[in-house]
């Protein structure tokens, strides 16, 4: 789920994502609106914000989990295949390369830190994930 000031985003398990009020739970869906919201997190595998994570080969179940740092500028995903890849965010682009070379990580209670090797070195801090 996604969160932003009195809204939650939420993604099926038919793969359609859909915009909540809280408390009260009404659905939103003028997507004119849904578009001006700004997500305090993003843990989502879909939308255009995230079309790049998708392989030219993937299916709709083959990437299980993603999360934004908490900067914003980068986005972690976990696939079926045990690969822990790291990209740019948003990365609206098809079929972007990641970097698949993740050389290290630590981790504490609430955040874990990915190093990743690609041209430059990266260090990013993200919440906790369970992949």
């Amino acid at each position: 789920s996604q969160f932003s000031v009195g809204i939650s985003k939420v993604s099926t398990g038919s793969y359609k994502r859909q915009v909540y009020e809280v408390p009260s739970g009404k659905q939103l869906v003028d997507q004119a609106v849904i578009d001006r919201i700004t997500w305090a997190t993003w843990t989502s595998v879909l939308g255009d914000e995230v079309i790049g994570i998708w392989s030219r080969h993937a299916e709709k179940a083959d990437v299980n989990c993603a999360c934004v740092s908490h900067s914003g500028i980068n986005l972690v995903t976990g696939d079926d295949f045990g690969m822990v890849k790291l990209f740019d965010f948003p990365c609206p682009e098809k079929f972007v390369r990641a970097c698949f070379c993740i050389i290290t990580t630590r981790s504490t209670v609430d955040i874990m830190v990915l190093h990743c090797f690609s041209g430059s070195c990266m260090m990013e801090i993200f919440p906790s994930l369970n992949l």
